[in-house]
């Protein structure tokens, strides 16, 4: 080992929905070459959590690339060759000359046309480049896909603990301290796989209050108390049609595989009971406007099935057109991407009225447009930054449009609205209104759930719809819960070894 370790650093972060119509694209992904990546040293992310660590540890860093898109399609086989030959590129620029490590920071769920597994592709290639005597450890989304090509690259892993997510940084901090210890101990590891048979979804994954939330708790025990290296419970993301979608339970240790597969069956046996309570609890739109209209207080209309941070378009109004059908009188705030309608916006100017369609701007076999007549209230480049990542948005031109009690912020772009900045950086206050849109299955409690008087989930067709039997999966493992009846669970404990 060199008087000071040199560790590779590797960046590459996608989540997909399959039943997103519109593909990905190279130019979906926000690029950092070598010393671009330390534009996030502090910020709440993976690489912003590891790089810290390894430097105060004495580890020379090696940066490569970092690439991060926003949630979306299926990626284009072009956008994927691209992306693929230079990351690998990259990496092997960064390799020579040998190094002692690598952290590579993922998401999981990524799919590409042509390759399913982009994230295995990427972990063997850079085990090739690397060499098999070379530690790899890599964080993951608790909503991703491990595969078992990705577990047979692989020395170590750390997992996403809460959701909605917190703890980019502090997973990024957890998976560099498990990779100093692999490299200056010398550790052989053995990670511990138990594939569950069921998606999750509904309130009962926030893990600061739901059942999903107390097994993390105990994955998080056992990590803490030093009865193993590492230890979580991804659950997927249902959306991301692949052949090993499923939920898992993953245990790393030191070499100790019986304790890594006691643990891992442990916690999956405790997980399998509690499959009925992880699932989404919806109400029909008519309904939830009937009982909006009757309550005095604000409510929070979630679209989880047009949710843009899980891969949805985000163009559906479906929610904006049931609203206005029944004549509400609350004031009304939402978002919605519709590319025309922001460029009719941009052309007339603040202060005109336009008429215009909103939705079915890209997923028009699901969403039917509907016609307005409004008034451009501002216009902005739609540039922001999420509130708990710190990292920017970009929506491309974006209006605030007004009609009757309605305010509709329009983006050109699909982008993550899984928090309130993109109102915010457009003037707007969610605290103002009587009924909020939010295109997202949850976000955290004092966003919305902590002042307002109800949240509805409601029962609309979309792409990340949490209603999952509608979605048509065809390529996932089967049978699958709650995708077919009478599926039956038998923890059988796989064993990944790493000797180097």
């Amino acid at each position: 080992m060199a008087e000071r370790p040199r560790i590779l650093v590797v960046e590459c972060m996608q989540e997909i929905s399959s039943f997103n119509p519109l593909p990905s694209g190279y130019e979906n992904f926000h690029i950092e070459r070598g010393d671009e990546m330390l534009a996030q040293d502090g910020l709440n992310t993976g690489l912003g959590g590891a790089m810290p660590v390894l430097r105060a540890a004495g580890f020379d860093l090696v940066l490569t690339m970092a690439a991060r898109a926003g949630s979306g399609g299926l990626l284009s086989a072009a956008g994927w060759a691209r992306l693929s030959a230079e990351m690998v590129q990259a990496i092997e620029a960064g390799a020579k000359g040998g190094v002692d490590g690598v952290y590579f920071s993922l998401h999981g769920a990524m799919g590409a046309d042509g390759e399913l597994d982009p994230e295995g592709w990427l972990l063997r290639e850079t085990r090739r480049i690397v060499g098999e005597a070379v530690p790899i450890v890599i964080s993951l989304d608790l909503h991703g896909i491990l595969t078992d090509r990705m577990l047979k690259q692989v020395n170590g892993l750390a997992i996403y603990h809460t959701y909605p997510h917190v703890d980019f940084a502090d997973t990024g901090q957890r998976a560099a301290r498990l990779l100093v210890r692999i490299v200056k101990e010398k550790l052989k590891t053995s990670i511990a796989r138990v594939v569950i048979p069921a998606l999750a979804r509904g309130d009962e994954c926030v893990t600061k209050s739901g059942c999903y939330g107390d097994l993390i708790r105990e994955a998080q025990r056992i990590e803490r108390d030093g009865t193993v290296l590492a230890a979580g419970i991804m659950i997927g993301n249902p959306f991301t049609d692949v052949p090993e979608l499923c939920s898992q339970v993953l245990v790393c240790t030191a070499g100790d595989e019986a304790t890594a597969k006691a643990e891992a069956t442990r916690i999956a046996e405790e997980f399998w009971p509690l499959r009925f309570r992880m699932q989404s609890k919806f109400i029909s739109l008519e309904r939830a406007i009937a009982q909006a209209e009757t309550i005095k207080g604000p409510v929070v209309f979630t679209d989880a099935a047009d949710a843009t941070s899980s891969g949805a378009t985000g163009d559906s109004a479906i929610i904006i057109d049931g609203l206005r059908r029944a004549d509400t009188k609350k004031r009304v705030l939402a978002q919605v991407v519709d590319p025309r309608a922001a460029a009719a916006a941009h052309e007339a100017g603040v202060g005109a009225t336009i008429d215009v369609t909103l939705g079915g701007a890209i997923d028009p076999k699901r969403f039917k447009p509907m016609r307005v007549s409004a008034r451009v209230k501002l216009l902005s480049d739609g540039r922001a930054r999420l509130e708990t990542m710190k990292t920017g948005l970009d929506a491309g031109p974006t209006a605030v449009l007004t009609f009757g009690t309605f305010t509709v912020v329009v983006f050109s772009k699909t982008l993550s609205l899984f928090d309130r900045a993109m109102y915010y950086a457009n003037g707007l206050d969610p605290r103002d209104f009587d009924v909020i849109v939010v295109k997202s299955p949850h976000t955290e409690f004092h966003m919305y759930d902590q002042w307002v008087e109800k949240n509805f989930n409601i029962d609309i067709p979309g792409a990340t719809s949490n209603n999952l039997p509608t979605l048509g999966h065809t390529i996932c493992m089967r049978p699958m819960y709650p995708l077919d009846p009478g599926v039956e669970f038998h923890p059988r404990p796989v064993v990944y070894a790493r000797q180097g």
